[in-house]
């Protein structure tokens, strides 16, 4: 049974087909929230059911401005895939981020969340031989703050440990702020929980964080939402 929330407005969702974007799609269906979603193509974006879908590129103005006209807010669960072309970090981690953002703010969509990970800061992790990619991912979030840290604007962004396949509310979770994780996994589906619900908490605004399993132990959670309450303390 669908569970209702009281967001009212459409959602974009960029990334939708990936592993984690699928979640944020599932989600948000959970709570009843309509979806619009960005999609090279049309036939592969079919299978996620009750979605609008817009088909595009990341890497077009054109396509970008169509797919955010009208949303209320974005979800980025944008991720490359190569170290070159199209699917490069330079291309989607950072380029197609900052694009999505540019054109969302303009398109006056009111909130923004995005999939980061975990050591963006970190210029020395391993995870930044691939093509410098938690490099890419910090200059997108940078620009994402500045861009929807405005006045009558908000974001958040999720930096998440290693993702692993799996629905939400299953375990505690670890946040912490500053960047101090080096390692630690995640449920795609939390990842997706707190994204979600960071569009109607007041407390989920404009923070920035890092989140991972505390534990292995599966137990069931009402919500996620109380986890922002740690951060705003």
């Amino acid at each position: 049974m669908t569970e209702k929330s009281s967001y009212s407005g459409k959602v974009l969702v960029a990334g939708a087909t990936g592993k984690t974007g699928r979640w944020v799609v599932s989600r948000l269906q959970h709570y009843g929230v309509p979806v619009r979603v960005l999609s090279r193509t049309a036939e592969k974006a079919q299978s996620l059911g009750d979605v609008e879908i817009i088909e595009g590129k990341i890497q077009s103005d054109e396509d970008v401005k169509r797919a955010v006209e009208g949303c209320t807010a974005v979800i980025s669960a944008l991720g490359s895939s190569e170290v070159f072309g199209d699917a490069s970090p330079g291309e989607v981690d950072r380029d197609g981020v900052m694009r999505l953002v540019d054109h969302a703010a303009k398109a006056g969509v009111k909130h923004f969340g995005l999939v980061s990970s975990m050591a963006v800061t970190k210029w020395y992790h391993p995870l930044n031989l691939f093509a410098g990619v938690l490099s890419k991912k910090l200059e997108a979030e940078d620009h994402l703050r500045q861009v929807f840290g405005k006045e009558g604007l908000s974001y958040t962004i999720v930096r998440p440990g290693g993702l692993k396949d799996g629905p939400p509310l299953l375990h505690d979770l670890y946040v912490d702020q500053g960047d101090n994780l080096w390692s630690g996994s995640i449920n795609r589906g939390d990842v997706a929980e707190l994204l979600v619900v960071s569009l109607w908490t007041d407390k989920a605004k404009n923070k920035t964080f890092e989140v991972i399993n505390e534990g292995e132990e599966e137990h069931s959670q009402e919500s996620l939402e109380k986890y922002y309450d740690k951060l705003a303390s």
